[in-house]
């Protein structure tokens, strides 16, 4: 259907370009042949102004120019015969000689010639009036003027007017059968031109096509060309070295996105593999606090056993105990789950959960922990909404991260003793230039009084493997895991320090809205 339509475009446009080209040989050609239609009408009426000088005679008496008498039927006819519609003779002092009655169109424009031909003793011609021609308006009538010369001087003149009307009408009826004659070359002369063009053009054009919808992902492809050294041949063979290059960039193509699918494969294991490595080496921490958190109620649960042994106890005393027992086991069970909780690998498959619990499940758990013993936590949970959509097992371990790392701040301070971490929410709105995409965000900030970060240690934080901790206590990798995790959760973390009097790192996350 397409190529239908390149040849219905070819053969209108062919068609107008025709067309337009035989209106201007038509337009040429009535006016060339109206201006030879004049022309031999102003050569007419000079003949017969010869013949009219040579039947004026003058008067003995008078001195006065007449028209010989028999002469004027004549005249008449001559007229008539060569399509003029009145002749007029004047003498010199512009008297009328012929007719004797005002008979002519525009006379008055016709006297003006003559007596100017006259006294020029030129011929003239001139155009008056007013009609439609063939295509536009033109001129009525055709004045043609000549001065009888007699011994040298001009003694008349004679004055002639063609009405160009009948002219008009002429070629308007031969543009009828131009007008057939140019329908019919306009159709021979398209629908010749449209197979001429469409041998040359259009049927190599879908040669191709037809050839380029037989391709397929597999095997060779190529175009056909035929020995000419034309254009579509050359383009035929341009397309197959295009082909064959194509084809070998594909091959490249797939070998590089199958080493870049391979290298990414790996570089998430090695993410993955960093961020354990970086629990475990929380969850190392941790576990001695656990030690001596869970030593002291199994101790209070062997004192409460060494009791039941006793044979004096009555029934209410025994199930008292137990029940205190009981209750020791299961602040073990608790303080022994959040431990599993935290340390248990990530599926990485976000939630919606509520940052401030998670936030209290981490403090719960650093709560009692040795490296948190010079210090005050406190937390301001003021935000109105803290849905977020995120692993609940990453946060747990950005959070502890940076709980971590403020107590090391601290404990590597001269506020050692009186250490503070202050963890705060707040709720931003999205015309916030702190909002993330124009978004209501969260603002987590752990804010401490610990050392502080030098500017120059500042754009380095979040590097892999840096750290300013003495070689043994931190592996550099707690704030590189938390800045990774929260941006493949849509957030982001930020930093702000003064030497000397602590350090605000802010976790920002974007609302959840269902």
């Amino acid at each position: 259907m397409a190529f239908k339509g390149i040849k219905t475009n070819i053969a209108v446009k062919i068609a107008i370009l025709l067309a337009v080209a035989m209106l201007l040989v038509d337009i040429i050609m009535v006016i060339t042949t109206q201006r030879d239609y004049v022309q031999s009408a102003i050569s007419k009426g000079y003949l017969i102004a010869d013949d009219i000088k040579k039947h004026l005679i003058e008067k003995p008496d008078s001195g006065n120019w007449v028209l010989q008498p028999d002469y004027k039927e004549n005249l008449n006819a001559i007229l008539k015969i060569t399509g003029f519609s009145c002749a007029m003779i004047q003498d010199r002092n512009s008297n009328i000689i012929y007719p004797e009655k005002a008979a002519c169109s525009s006379l008055d424009d016709l006297r003006i010639t003559t007596k100017e031909s006259i006294e020029s003793s030129k011929k003239m011609t001139r155009v008056t009036g007013a009609a439609w021609g063939v295509f536009w308006m033109q001129n009525r009538y055709l004045l043609v003027s000549v001065p009888l010369i007699m011994d040298g001087h001009a003694e008349a003149g004679v004055g002639l007017v063609m009405e160009l009307e009948d002219i008009y009408g002429i070629l308007r009826q031969t543009q009828k059968v131009l007008f057939v004659y140019t329908l019919i070359n306009l159709f021979i002369l398209t629908m010749g031109g449209l197979y001429i063009i469409s041998n040359i053009a259009v049927k190599p054009v879908q040669r191709m096509v037809r050839r380029a919808e037989e391709f397929r992902e597999e095997g060779d492809f190529f175009f056909l060309y035929g020995r000419q050294d034309n254009e579509f041949d050359r383009l035929s063979k341009a397309l197959n070295r295009l082909l064959k290059r194509v084809s070998e960039d594909k091959e490249k193509l797939l070998s590089t996105i199958s080493s870049l699918e391979k290298a990414n494969a790996d570089l998430r294991q090695a993410q993955k593999e960093v961020v354990m490595a970086e629990k475990l080496a929380s969850v190392g921490r941790l576990s001695s606090g656990i030690a001596h958190e869970v030593g002291n109620p199994i101790g209070i649960i062997i004192g409460y056993l060494e009791l039941l042994k006793q044979k004096n106890l009555d029934n209410e005393e025994r199930n008292e105990y137990i029940k205190r027992a009981e209750d020791e086991v299961n602040r073990i069970n608790r303080i022994i789950r959040q431990l599993l909780d935290f340390s248990r690998p990530s599926e990485g498959k976000p939630e919606i959960i509520n940052v401030h619990k998670t936030i209290e499940d981490v403090a719960g758990i650093v709560k009692f922990q040795h490296f948190m013993s010079d210090m005050d936590l406190t937390t301001d949970l003021k935000a109105g909404e803290d849905r977020v959509l995120s692993d609940p097992n990453q946060l747990r371990q950005i959070f502890l991260n940076l709980i971590i790392n403020a107590a090391d701040a601290v404990s590597s301070s001269q506020n050692k003793l009186g250490g503070k971490l202050v963890i705060s929410s707040d709720l931003i709105p999205g015309s916030d230039n702190e909002a993330i995409n124009a978004g209501e965000t969260l603002k987590i900030s752990f804010v401490d009084n610990g050392s502080g970060i030098s500017d120059e240690n500042m754009g380095n934080i979040f590097d892999p493997f840096y750290t300013t901790k003495e070689p043994g206590k931190g592996t550099g990798l707690g704030l590189f895991v938390s800045f990774a995790l929260l941006d493949d959760m849509g957030g982001k973390i930020k930093a702000r320090s003064v030497v000397g009097e602590g350090t605000a790192m802010s976790v920002y996350l974007p609302i959840f809205k269902g």
